[in-house]
């Protein structure tokens, strides 16, 4: 069996322990290959790497870091069949969706080479404008630990590691253990041109080279993308070193269905906000509120779309909904839809592994009604193909049923009312809100949680300012002694 070495220093490599990893195709569950499991000294060697590269690339023009950032996008569109590929197999969802990752991954590049040429600061207006000078300098900070899921496991590397680069940041990244394939060819296919030690990739488990990462004092920020629980372990690690920790964590993401909308129109919108990635998206929605006097003619609509719906292999083109990620994440999936069911929700559809899929982690599109805030299907992240739906008397209610979460990572809205949709985006605790159009984002527009969602925001200026320690300058052109000095 292959084994895909680590990336350090441009160079695939060994790693320093005996053990591997087998990477499976959550489809069919075969390997697709194996990677080694990093050790403390991998992790460590991959930080020395990038320490030694930092001083050069952060002293690398902004013009030259740009050209290099629009070089990896190119590459990444000439290696986009491989690519899309190489996701669809090691992640499981449809090809369609893979290959509109990879257009975020390539002009995500794009547009924070851009950016990077147009952020070093600003001067402000000094005490004494004669003869001082005040500057607000923006500087990278130094080494980057990137740790990123398995979900999107390159679009939630770039959107850490483009901007990082562009401040003049290195970085080592260590990808999820189950999507580690198509990180690494990224690295070596696309980002071979860049100065050695400026991009390293370490695979192996979160507990030893993440903690590694985490831990280690040539390190100063951490990048995660991940659960609420590990949001929390890298913070108790962190904290006596009051590293910046730029954390992106678990959504419990609301829809609401306002009374005056297309009820075909709002039921594709939401079967699309709750099953793309087969619901193992951050901003999955995971609540759903719809106004009691739509609620029977809606639900019949939604259920009806559901079961249109073909799950199979991410790399079949008749395939709309692939499978979870692995057996253990079906389970604790599984596990929700039947406490769900045992505190009284009924299921409408879905709710079974689907038969005939005797290999695989598939599990049927599940549109649940009768559910409440009791239920664990309504409190935790569910990161899986489940509609759990109940009513709401008023939108007043409404908003409160959304705002009832430790969560607030985004929430939809479908309405045509303007005044309903003032109301949500003013008064919804979320970082995203999204008015009829559901889990669309934009480059320039930030992207990140409140409350326990997690504390950083990707994308936009704000995406690349979070990879930028902020100094300031006091430049007095005069030697002379000051009136203000001793002796009063």
């Amino acid at each position: 069996m292959d084994i895909k070495g680590h990336w350090l220093d441009n160079q695939s490599v060994a790693g320093d322990g005996v053990g591997t990893i087998d990477v499976h195709n959550p489809a069919t569950e075969e390997v697709l290959a194996s990677v080694w499991a990093g050790t403390e000294a991998d992790a460590n060697r991959a930080v020395e790497s990038a320490r030694a590269a930092f001083q050069g690339w952060r002293r690398t023009s902004a013009v030259e870091r740009a050209h290099l950032l629009h070089d990896v996008a190119n590459n990444i569109r000439a290696h986009w069949d491989a690519l899309a590929e190489l996701l669809t197999l090691e992640e499981g969802k449809p090809l369609p969706e893979n290959e509109e990752e990879l257009e975020w991954v390539a002009d995500t590049f794009h547009y924070y080479a851009e950016l990077g040429r147009h952020i070093r600061g600003t001067v402000v207006p000094s005490g004494e404008p004669e003869n001082q000078l005040n500057m607000v300098l923006k500087e990278p900070y130094g080494v980057v630990g990137a740790i990123v899921p398995w979900n999107y496991p390159l679009l939630l590397l770039v959107w850490k590691l483009a901007p990082a680069l562009a401040a003049g940041n290195t970085v080592v990244v260590k990808p999820s253990k189950m999507t580690p394939l198509s990180t690494l060819f990224l690295a070596e296919n696309c980002m071979a041109h860049l100065p050695p030690g400026v991009v390293n990739v370490v695979t192996g488990y979160g507990g030893v080279v993440g903690e590694t990462l985490v831990k280690h004092p040539d390190v100063p920020l951490i990048a995660l993308t991940g659960s609420l629980a590990v949001g929390q372990r890298i913070s108790e690690l962190a904290a006596p070193m009051i590293k910046r920790l730029h954390l992106e964590l678990g959504g419990k993401d609301a829809f609401v269905v306002a009374p005056d909308v297309d009820i075909e129109q709002s039921a594709r919108a939401l079967a699309y906000a709750a099953l793309i990635n087969t619901g193992q998206v951050c901003t999955s929605t995971e609540r759903v509120y719809v106004a009691q006097d739509l609620a029977s003619d809606f639900t019949g609509a939604l259920v009806e779309h559901v079961k249109t719906l073909r799950l199979g292999p991410g790399i079949e083109p008749t395939t709309d909904v692939g499978p979870m990620i692995g057996a253990k994440f079906r389970a604790d999936f599984a596990a929700q839809i039947e406490d769900a069911r045992q505190h009284g929700a009924s299921i409408l559809t879905g709710g079974r592994v689907p038969p005939g899929f005797e290999r695989g982690f598939f599990y049927e599109p599940t549109v649940l009604t009768g559910v409440d805030h009791s239920m664990v299907i309504m409190r935790e992240e569910t990161f899986g193909p489940a509609i759990p739906i109940m009513t709401y008397e008023s939108f007043d209610e409404a908003i409160e049923l959304v705002n009832d979460s430790k969560y607030g990572l985004g929430a939809v809205l479908r309405t045509n009312d303007a005044r309903l949709a003032k109301r949500f985006y003013e008064d919804v605790q979320a970082g995203t809100i999204w008015i009829n159009d559901p889990l669309t984002d934009n480059y320039a527009g930030p992207f990140g949680g409140m409350k326990m969602s997690g504390n950083a925001r990707e994308l936009g200026i704000e995406g690349l300012l979070g990879f930028m320690e902020t100094k300031h300058v006091h430049w007095d052109f005069s030697p002379e002694a000051k009136e203000w000095w001793y002796p009063y």
